[in-house]
């Protein structure tokens, strides 16, 4: 007996293994069904009560919103028709949403809506023919199936709808003999369930062109084979020609174009396209061939990630939605009970006018769901996350929307955010005797090749234009060293490349730096370290984003202040400032990546709710820290955009402003949904009690109120657009000019030069959006941490109300502003002290 009982553990333990590898072994697909049935939350749990038995599924998921169920299952375990027929079964008009269509099911009310009306029409000249009474309850007959059918569903799985709440309304008002009131309850109900569908489907048509952006089939380039997109390995050159979509994400290897980006990341110029140039899946090639050399499979190109991310924020919920459905969870019995008492007690105790109480106790029940309350929060969000998608803006879900509303502040990284991130070097010196320029250019660039940061793409680039090749697979032991450079060992020596944190770090001796460095203003400098010695110096140089002034002014009249956060130099940070017209309210220089937490913690106590825009691996731990993090996706790091709370897909900085407007736009929303749901089941309960109970009127404030919901959501569809008419035409024609200059750069300086001179030297002129850097700012504080000690404390930065400011740290007095004030409430001034966090 003993040996028999302990094989039991065994053998369970084998035929659990026989579980995982059989389902380890299937092929899981992802099936989306239009179900017309699904209405309002109280649906969703007999949805997965439906489908979670059925063999071969994995996982259910419902969008109340749109009606979309999406099931994930193994097709040849059970096929799309086996779930189709399952929720058909009870009443709930599914249908497989065909790839790429709108989810449109149709525009025509059903046969069942239609006879319910005309049956209904005919009943009203009982006047003239008092038969004709009985067509009443014809029409509630008429167009109740589909309620029956869903209500027993909802029954026999012990589940309480609206569905059965309308059916015990209609045998009510047949009870007591009132037919044109059964079939009005019958009839507005049906309709309006019907026009809510049109309108949550004409919501849901940008989630549907989003999934659609990718075409199915792609032409590869040498042999001219037309194959499935999924079957394309990364590494393979595909053919895309003039007016064709891009399949898959990749590098251009051939041939020049231009690239309509829009449907991506919502700007509205076409990006010209060249050897070497990004281009990805989803975006429409306008006016020229180009090869393309794949470097993601289908699945996981950016437009894929796009459509994982919205999917997976719309079945989140918010914190308002949460709340709203655990209170529905007892809502809807007690308000039963209630109208069950209401309906029984008084003629058990003797009192008059029992129909007048059965009538009060039917209004209680047609009250007791909560469709309208449920929706508001859903369907506003919803809409704001597929006008958010359109313009470029991924959001992680309901909470993160609700908290973009609640902005305070907003935190900017200076590299890749406030500027381009497109590196230039000015001046690269060798230190000392000790080695060649052309050993140090290979050195260095061998290194930065393996490093993603902006800088190193510059000095890799420059060491090429000096006909240098870097040799990446020679170098060993490679290291970031974050929030101040990198380390690396080539041909057995030991090479730091970085800012001054890594001069203190790895140099041992003290060595004078070339006199031309001294007095830079608007550049980074960089110190290359070799076995402990310095040998050389570079310096390098980045403008700001054009409309990156704009959107920080645009924030500070919303009353958000902003702050900018950068590992980079004193002089660097001041001359950004400058260049920004001094839209900033603070500076803070030389940071680490845990400096740039401890500030965005110290912003999120004082000011309030805070956003924090980074594009950089070191922005990490201040993205996931801030109650918004937004990073820069297609040019950002990987790490950036996981641990950010929403993505933006594009440059464009002014999306950044847009995205707390439609925030607060959503959160207004929602609160007019929630009391508008509120004040209509109020007044109907009201005008019951102080008047007559009319079933008919609970019905239409129940279901009307639906619908408005619905359609005060949708309007959050048109957030943004056209709004900034003129001013983004004028930023896509600068950015448009200045990428064909460069493009002529590249290929020669003297027709750069001669483009410039014909558009008048200033692409700025006559552009009230691209703005020339002026002088000192007038209200600004910089706060720079010393390197000796940045992790011993704060470190005093005094101020006075006079127009100049004591700042502490490593700051060149000449690139330091002539005078500064402080701004009421957000410079230095509103406290005291002044650590070097605040």
């Amino acid at each position: 007996m003993t040996g028999s009982g302990e094989s039991y553990p065994a053998l369970e333990a084998s035929l659990l293994s026989d579980e995982a590898a059989a389902s380890a072994r299937r092929k899981w697909e992802k099936t989306y069904l239009d179900v017309l049935g699904v209405c309002c939350s109280a649906e969703v749990a007999l949805v997965e009560r439906l489908l979670a038995p059925l063999d071969g599924v994995r996982a259910v998921s419902v969008v109340v919103p749109s009606r979309t169920v999406v099931v994930e299952h193994d097709p040849s375990a059970v096929s799309q028709s086996r779930i189709v027929k399952v929720l058909n079964g009870a009443g709930l008009e599914a249908s497989v949403r065909a790839y790429g269509s709108s989810g449109v099911i149709g525009r025509w009310p059903s046969p069942y809506i239609v006879a319910c009306g005309a049956l209904l029409l005919a009943s009203s000249f009982r006047w003239l023919l008092p038969p004709l009474q009985w067509l009443a309850l014809g029409a509630a007959c008429a167009g109740a199936p589909p309620m029956v059918l869903r209500g027993f569903a909802a029954a026999s799985r012990l589940a309480l709808d609206i569905n059965i709440l309308m059916l015990i309304a209609v045998v009510g008002a047949v009870a007591l003999k009132d037919y044109t009131e059964a079939g009005v309850i019958v009839f507005l109900f049906t309709t309006a369930e019907w026009l809510e569908t049109l309108a949550c489907t004409k919501a849901s048509a940008g989630m549907s062109s989003l999934m659609s952006m990718i075409p199915p089939k792609a032409v590869l380039a040498e042999t001219g084979e037309v194959v499935n997109v999924r079957d394309i390995d990364v590494g393979a050159v595909i053919a895309v020609r003039a007016g064709e979509m891009v399949p898959v994400d990749g590098v251009v290897v051939d041939g020049q174009s231009e690239v309509d980006e829009r449907s991506l990341t919502g700007e509205s110029y076409p990006v010209p396209k060249q050897p070497l140039s990004e281009v990805w899946a989803g975006t429409l090639n306008l006016d020229g061939y180009i090869a393309v050399r794949t470097s993601a499979l289908a699945e996981n190109s950016t437009v894929a990630k796009m459509e994982r991310l919205v999917e997976e924020a719309q079945q989140s919920k918010s914190k308002t939605q949460r709340l709203i459905d655990s209170c529905a969870k007892y809502y809807t019995p007690a308000v039963v009970f209630l109208g069950a008492g209401v309906a029984l007690l008084p003629p058990l105790v003797g009192a008059r006018d029992a129909e007048r109480w059965f009538r009060l106790a039917l209004v209680l029940l047609v009250s007791a769901c909560p469709c309208a309350l449920v929706l508001s929060t859903p369907v506003a969000t919803f809409c704001a996350l597929l006008t958010a998608a359109r313009m470029g803006l991924l959001v992680k879900g309901g909470d993160v929307l609700e908290s973009l509303g609640e902005i305070k502040a907003v935190a900017f990284d200076k590299t890749g955010t406030i500027t381009r991130g497109e590196f230039t070097v000015d001046i690269f010196d060798v230190v000392g005797h000790k080695v060649q320029m052309s050993q140090l250019l290979y050195w260095i660039s061998s290194i930065e090749s393996k490093s993603s940061h902006p800088m190193a793409a510059a000095l890799v680039e420059y060491a090429q234009s000096k006909s240098i090749e870097p040799k990446p697979e020679c170098v060993a032991e490679f290291r970031i060293l974050p929030g101040e450079g990198i380390y690396g060992e080539i041909d057995g020596k030991r090479i730091y490349v970085g800012n001054k944190r890594v001069l203190a770090r790895a140099s041992s001796c003290q060595t004078a730096v070339p006199e031309r460095m001294n007095g830079l203003k608007g550049v980074s400098i960089g110190y290359v370290i070799c076995d402990g010695d310095l040998v050389g110096v570079f310096s390098l140089s980045d403008d700001c984003r054009t409309g990156a002034a704009e959107a920080i002014r645009e924030l500070a009249s919303m009353g958000i202040s902003s702050v900018l956060l950068t590992g980079d130099s004193a002089e660097a940070a001041v001359h950004a400032q400058e260049r920004l017209g001094g839209a900033l309210e603070e500076l803070h220089s030389e940071l680490f990546p845990e400096d740039k937490v401890r500030l965005v913690s110290a912003v999120k106590a004082r000011v309030g709710p805070t956003m924090m825009v980074g594009d950089g691996m070191n922005d990490a731990p201040a993205l996931a820290m801030a109650d918004v993090g937004v990073s820069m996706g297609i040019s950002g790091s990987a790490a950036a955009m996981e641990t950010s709370h929403a993505t933006l897909m594009s440059s464009d900085i002014l999306r950044v402003p847009e995205a707390v407007r439609l925030g607060r736009r959503a959160c207004r929303t929602i609160a007019v949904n929630m009391v508008s749901s509120v004040a209509a089941k109020v007044a109907v309960l009201a005008l019951a009690l102080a008047w007559r109970p009319v079933l008919w009127a609970a019905v239409l404030a129940d279901v009307g109120t639906c619908l408005l919901v619905v359609l005060n959501s949708m309007l959050l569809l048109g957030e943004g657009g056209g709004r900034r008419g003129k001013e983004e035409a004028c930023r896509a024609t600068a950015r448009s000019l200045e990428m064909r200059r460069s493009q002529l750069a590249a290929v020669s300086p003297d027709a750069a030069t001669k483009s410039v001179g014909k558009t008048g030297g200033d692409a700025s002129k006559g552009c009230h959006c691209c703005h020339k850097p002026i002088k000192s700012p007038e209200h600004s504080v910089v706060i720079n941490v010393r390197v000796d000690e940045q992790r011993e404390g704060p470190t005093d930065a005094t101020c006075t109300p006079a127009k100049n400011v004591e700042v502490t740290g490593l700051v060149d007095a000449s690139v330091m502003p002539a005078s500064s004030s402080c701004v009421s409430g957000g410079g230095c001034c509103s406290r005291e002290k002044t650590g070097r966090n605040m």
